[in-house]
């Protein structure tokens, strides 16, 4: 291994871009990268400052990586990583690891087996804000939380023509909204509030588009391990929400709130005053800290989640591994929430039970 550390990216999309930027902002080299065809590959290598270009199934097992980064569409997931590990590379897999449960699963085992550093991008746990309305949490602000509730909202698919690979249940797995973005508030809400959900209830929303058999939008109740209530909205068919991810825990003696569209103020409720805790103040807690990455009053935002997230990445492969990094484990507890929520949905929702 270099001093260095050299990453491959399958798939050179928007998220696979994001990825690229990432790995040079937090040191490392971008050795190569694979797209959808040569033409595609050689046009992304310049784009995105690669020394190469090479089939996804050379790139993840080539001498010259060290790191592998899966961004393709998910049906692709599971075989790619499997390939990179067994060749000795560590791994970032975007989500969902696979679009079955056993093969996300297996995954997980393959990489405990194999003592790699293996991660998924649930990035907004990267916000500094997030991590300091955690560290509230864990010092005991809010005393018991009572209430965990929030939205993710999006309306790239609020028209009938809206449409891409993730509308089809081969390519993206048969679950799209919650599969896609809930799992995204639902990794954030218990990382955040330390709280494990153990039981819910879901029902889907379908909006007319062709023949596809994924939903637009969910609605989730649930009950936590530590005695909390819950529910969440989630939604791709919202006009006029582009990536609106909020979330309140409310405690008995206060609450916090989050706002991915305005990430760098904390709201925290008291009974008696209200406020708005900047990102990088003085009173913010010290795990939030490492994630401040320019000073108060500039704007940090999803590009720079991702930064801290790859650099985190880093340091886990360098032996420090930093508090909070999600994992295939945490990919898999997506996984098998999502399949809860679709059995539940299936019976009309009905409480059903997370099994860990």
């Amino acid at each position: 291994m270099s001093d260095r550390l050299r990453s491959a990216i399958v798939g050179t999309g928007f998220i696979g871009s994001v990825h690229a930027r990432a790995v040079h902002a937090a040191g490392g080299v971008v050795t190569a990268v694979a797209a959808s065809t040569p033409e595609r590959g050689a046009e992304a290598a310049r784009r995105l400052n690669a020394e190469r270009c090479g089939s996804a199934e050379e790139i993840v097992t080539a001498d010259d990586v060290d790191l592998v980064h899966i961004c393709t569409p998910n049906h692709l997931h599971a075989e790619l990583a499997e390939r990179a590990l067994a060749a000795g590379k560590h791994v970032i897999c975007e989500k969902p690891l696979a679009t079955a449960t056993a093969d996300a699963r297996r995954m997980t085992e393959l990489a405990a087996a194999a003592g790699a550093v293996a991660a998924v991008p649930f990035v907004y746990r990267f916000y500094s804000t997030v991590r300091d309305a955690r560290g509230r949490v864990r010092r005991g602000d809010a005393g018991p939380l009572r209430l965990l509730h929030g939205t993710y909202l999006q309306d790239w698919l609020s028209r009938p023509e809206d449409d891409n690979w993730r509308t089809d249940p081969a390519l993206g797995g048969l679950s799209r909204a919650f599969g896609d973005i809930g799992v995204h508030w639902c990794d954030l809400v218990e990382f955040t509030s330390g709280h494990r959900i153990t039981r819910l209830a879901a029902r889907l929303l379908h909006t007319p588009r062709g023949t596809t058999g994924t939903e637009d939008g969910v609605v989730v109740q649930f009950e936590t391990d530590l005695g909390a209530l819950g529910s969440a909205v989630i939604s791709q068919v919202s006009p006029g929400r582009k990536n609106r991810l909020w979330f309140s825990l409310d405690g008995a003696d206060a609450s916090f709130q989050f706002d991915q569209e305005n990430p760098d103020a904390l709201w925290v409720g008291g009974r008696g005053t209200n406020t708005v805790v900047p990102r990088g103040a003085e009173t913010t807690t010290a795990p939030a800290h490492p994630y401040d990455l320019v000073p108060v009053g500039h704007p940090q935002g999803y590009q720079d989640c991702f930064t801290s997230f790859v650099t985190d990445v880093h340091a886990a492969i360098a032996g420090d591994p930093p508090d909070g990094l999600p994992v295939f484990a945490d990919g898999l507890r997506a996984a098998l929430l999502t399949d809860v929520v679709l059995k539940s949905a299936a019976e009309g929702g009905s409480w059903t039970g997370v099994a860990e």
